[in-house]
């Protein structure tokens, strides 16, 4: 297996810059040197990007990113995304000490990436949703399925980069993106969709399975 560096592209860019600002200030003074090299390695670890282990099964959601499970509901998806009825939602809150590379909640086909400019308002709040600025990406499964992550803007994260594009074919837990830093990601599923997560819980990118498609819930009326 081939190594690579743990560190996603845009962090190496800005530590390689900051690492040469930081020898020229060492030239000053060894306290500047001091404060340039501790600030490197602040950059690095905001923009490590380890590797992560996949689960095998092909119906599994996985987490699109570092954090915690903000919210679990039923809704109506905002009406920019076309989604008719009601669907599950599952927010998951990224900090700023999280990895912040974000990656394929499922396996499938990219069908749309909808891009909003929006406010800049708290992730935390409902209203985000609606009215920060944000990324959606649409996921086609084989079987007709579909799965939509948003990564949302918030008050410090003022940057979605995009590395996918429509027509892609996407392998469960690929990087697909990030957000710069911290922030939020929400994820659009079926109704009948089995939640295996709960709010508060831990995720992490491309390994917590937070739903499977394939396990259906059991519903009055139907035995």
């Amino acid at each position: 297996m081939s190594m690579r560096w743990p560190f996603d592209r845009d962090g190496e860019k800005i530590a390689g810059v900051l690492a040469i600002v930081s020898i020229c200030l060492g030239n000053i003074s060894t306290n500047l040197g001091w404060f340039g090299f501790i600030v490197t390695i602040a950059c690095l670890a905001f923009f490590r990007d380890p590797e992560r282990v996949h689960p095998s099964r092909s119906s599994a959601v996985v987490s699109p990113a570092d954090g915690i499970v903000l919210k679990i509901s039923h809704c109506v998806p905002p009406e920019e995304l076309g989604l008719s009825g009601d669907w599950k939602k599952i927010s998951v809150f990224m900090s700023i000490f999280n990895v912040h590379v974000n990656r394929a909640p499922i396996a499938g086909t990219v069908e749309k990436i909808l891009y909003i400019p929006g406010k800049f308002f708290n992730v935390t709040l409902d209203k985000a949703s609606e009215y920060n600025e944000r990324l959606s990406t649409f996921i086609c499964l084989p079987g007709g399925a579909k799965v939509v992550f948003v990564q949302i803007a918030g008050l410090i994260a003022r940057r979605i980069r995009c590395d996918i594009k429509e027509g892609q074919e996407l392998e469960l837990g690929q990087r697909i993106g990030m957000i710069r830093f911290g922030s939020r990601v929400d994820i659009y599923l079926p109704i009948d969709a089995t939640i295996e997560v709960e709010e508060g819980q831990v995720t992490v990118a491309g390994e917590t399975v937070l739903a499977d498609l394939k396990k259906r819930e059991v519903r009055y009326g139907n035995g």
